[in-house]
């Protein structure tokens, strides 16, 4: 590096800047202008500067409500030039948002062309569309020009913009924000003017209603795409009161009659913000993935109204379950989040109340007024003062004309002979001869009155602060005239119920496609599922040197329970088991099995039936076969066995006694009424060993006698009087077992 690379002055000038702090300076500064301007809307107006500009831009340009339409082009090169130095993409993107009726509850922009749908469609490009302001943006504008609200220079400082909009209509509930700044968002649906209008005369009359007064009124958001809230009273108050939470919208569905018991199911009102055609896209995916099992079809046969047609497998399916399985998977259900988090007096960002955003709202009001109030009693002092000047030009008319013709400067003869102040002698001079005609003392006069009149109203007005909430108030009632729920536009379109109490088990099993499969759990522990209910289970392959444990029929919707050796219960659902192709997959991957533990028997879930459970050393106890339902990866103890015993036997109880065999062939048979029914636990002894432990119970109904086979297949069965000698207590020794009893100690052979 030379001498002539250094900057000026030797280089002596350069100075060192710690990174770190120059870089959260300005990433401060970025933060700031990102949350100020550009992503969270003011609580006086609630817009966003970008749509500030949009409406102010509009108003300069007189495209007003009642005047022709102008192309969308000149609207977007006038904000961008002007007032926004931003992309033209970004302000047209912004201008169509105003005007879309499903994006937007009261539209600022009367857009003509094609401003997109619902379905997710771009609008046309803004060459070809055309744009003038809504009756709202009208009320919004309302007094911009009577010194409603403060300005400042535009980016250039050619022109000015205004700070906040004087807003007669409440346009932050009513028609909701979204934006994304830096470290803090906002979302607020919107919500139904006449409602707003409400909840701000209740606050007017009394400052200190509670959040909970006003949500009386104002029960929740009304969405523009409708639909159905099912969210609690209590739980829209508690959003409401902190500015933070969240609404579950629904779709509004009705169930139309095609006659011989058939029906399909009419989808007439999607959540808000929801893509209708992404929506259905979705709802078709889910179809070909076999995860709807109850729908045949889904059908759009949308034209301007939504309509869309679900189609049900049979006739036979259940129409709200149908439902519920649609709400649980697709967007027919979607939250609408609330997070009231907004520019407090412009200023400063944080997360409001209702209450606090409605009093905000309406000291602004209060403060437009004023300010109104003020400009027109200028403008009356003025025009009072010009009137005095005028009745005395009447009054001596001829001499008044006399001194414009004859004398070099008039002005100040007119001042020095009449007592007239500057504005008086000016407003004279520049009078037209034509308006001479009309300088009856008469009309002056009447003007000066009623002007007078006006001035002492306004001032009376401006004294008192009950008036001024008066005239805010009368406002509000005209804006809620304007919006009320009897007009097409102000009328409520989302409507409040409870959510159904559905079955889950059911709407989980209506998930799942029901199809028959066979179980199959190798000794190694390896498990699969089967397509079809297999008869032979002979011709099962396993891995070498594994073999058979259990296999059994089941259904795809059922619920699979696994009972090891450690006492343990562990739940898998049927349809998520590997499938049929190989040798399936070991259970230890899909539950949190303990690797000195094994798998004692799996079976399929029938809440309805109770269980004998048993430890090798003759523990047990009777349990609801519900209570083996678990719910994680971890499984249920419902057993409790310490090495070296361990589970040994599940069996189902059916009928009045238990017949139990032990390793030392001994028979012990006593009434199931003897044995505890528990959850989880050791459990009693069922049969007291010397050395050796159970090996087989059964429950039989004591009238139709114990039954077992042999290992030749021959069946047995000892009456009741039969089995005298081995009916005692629980926990007693028993007999030796009876004639014909199995070698293998097993009521099976």
């Amino acid at each position: 590096m030379g001498k002539s690379d250094l900057p000026p002055g030797g280089g002596d000038d350069i100075q060192p800047i710690d990174l770190r702090t120059a870089l959260e300076e300005r990433y401060l500064a970025y933060a700031l202008s990102t949350i100020m301007h550009r992503a969270l809307p003011d609580v006086r107006d609630g817009l966003k500067p970008v749509h500030r500009r949009i409406i102010h831009a509009m108003s300069e340009m007189g495209v007003r409500p009642n005047t022709a339409y102008k192309k969308c082009a000149r609207i977007v090169g006038d904000v961008m030039g002007k007032f926004h130095p931003h992309g033209d993409q970004a302000i047209y993107d912004a201008l169509v948002r105003l005007s879309q009726d499903f994006a937007i509850r009261y539209p600022i922009v009367d857009g003509q062309g094609n401003f997109g749908n619902i379905d997710g469609d771009n609008p046309a490009a803004m060459r070809y569309t055309e744009a003038r302001m809504t009756d709202v943006a009208a009320l919004l504008l309302e007094g911009i020009d009577e010194n409603a609200v403060d300005f400042r220079p535009t980016y250039n400082e050619e022109d000015e913009e205004p700070i906040v909009l004087p807003g007669a209509f409440p346009n932050l509930l009513a028609n909701g924000s979204s934006g994304i700044a830096v470290g803090m968002a906002t979302n607020i649906p919107p919500h139904n003017v006449h409602e707003i209008c409400d909840a701000a005369l209740h606050l007017i009359k009394n400052p200190d209603a509670s959040v909970a007064d006003l949500v009386e009124l104002m029960p929740g958001p009304d969405l523009p795409t409708g639909g159905t809230i099912i969210e609690s009273r209590a739980s829209i108050l508690d959003a409401y009161e902190t500015g933070r939470g969240g609404f579950r919208v629904r779709a509004k569905w009705s169930q139309e009659d095609l006659g011989r018991g058939g029906y399909q199911i009419v989808v007439t009102e999607i959540p808000y913000q929801v893509q209708k055609s992404r929506l259905i896209e979705k709802i078709a995916e889910l179809l070909i993935a076999r995860k709807l099992p109850l729908l045949e079809d889904v059908r759009d046969e949308s034209a301007e109204d939504v309509r869309i047609v679900l189609v049900p497998k049979s006739r036979t399916v259940d129409a709200s379950l149908l439902m519920e399985s649609m709400f649980r998977l697709t967007e027919l259900e979607s939250r609408v989040s609330l997070n009231m988090n907004v520019l407090s007096m412009g200023k400063v960002p944080r997360v409001m109340s209702l209450k606090e955003v409605i009093s905000e709202w309406l000291a602004h009001r209060r403060e437009v007024l004023v300010r109104r109030s003020q400009h027109r009693l200028a403008e009356i002092d003025r025009r009072l003062e010009v009137l005095g000047g005028y009745l005395v030009a009447y009054l001596n008319l001829d001499e008044v004309i006399r001194i414009i013709r004859e004398e070099d400067e008039p002005k100040a003869v007119l001042m020095t002979t009449f007592s007239l102040t500057d504005l008086q002698a000016e407003s004279i001079l520049n009078m037209r001869l034509r308006s001479l005609r009309k300088l009856e003392e008469f009309e002056i006069r009447k003007e000066f009155d009623g002007l007078t009149a006006e001035k002492a109203g306004i001032e009376a007005l401006l004294a008192s602060e009950e008036k001024q909430w008066q005239t805010v108030a009368w406002d509000i009632g005209e804006v809620k005239k304007k919006f009320a729920k009897a007009t097409p536009l102000g009328r409520r379109r989302t409507d409040f119920a409870d959510a159904p109490s559905t079955d889950l088990e059911a709407i989980e099993q209506a998930l799942i496609e029901k199809e028959p499969v066979t179980v199959v759990v190798s000794e190694k522990g390896w498990i699969r599922a089967l397509k079809g209910h297999l008869g032979d289970f002979s011709t099962l392959q396993f891995k070498e040197g594994d073999s058979l444990k259990i296999a059994f029929h089941a259904q795809t919707t059922d619920k699979i329970i696994v009972f090891t050796t450690g006492g343990k219960a562990f739940t898998l659902g049927a349809d998520k088991l590997p499938g049929g192709r190989g040798h399936g997959e070991p259970l230890r991957i899909m539950i949190d099995m303990e690797n000195d533990q094994d798998v004692l028997t799996a079976f399929v879930l029938d809440s309805s039936r109770k269980l004998i459970v048993s430890s090798v050393q003759g523990y047990g106890f009777l349990v609801n076969e519900s209570e083996f339902v678990a719910n994680t990866r971890k499984g249920k103890q419902i057993l409790n066995v310490a090495m070296p015993d361990e589970a040994k036997l599940v069996v189902h109880a059916k009928g009045d006694h238990v017949a139990i065999v032990g390793e030392n062939r001994k028979m012990l048979v006593f009434p199931l009424s003897q044995m505890p029914e528990m959850t989880r636990g050791k459990g009693v002894r069922l049969q007291r060993y010397k050395d050796g432990g159970v090996s087989d119970i059964r429950v039989f109904a004591i009238e139709d006698g114990l039954t077992w086979d042999d290992s030749a297949g021959r069946n047995f069965v000892r009456k009741k009087d039969e089995l005298a000698e081995w009916l005692a207590d629980r926990a007693t020794a028993g007999r030796t077992v009876p004639k014909g009893f199995p070698r293998s100690g097993k009521f099976s052979g």
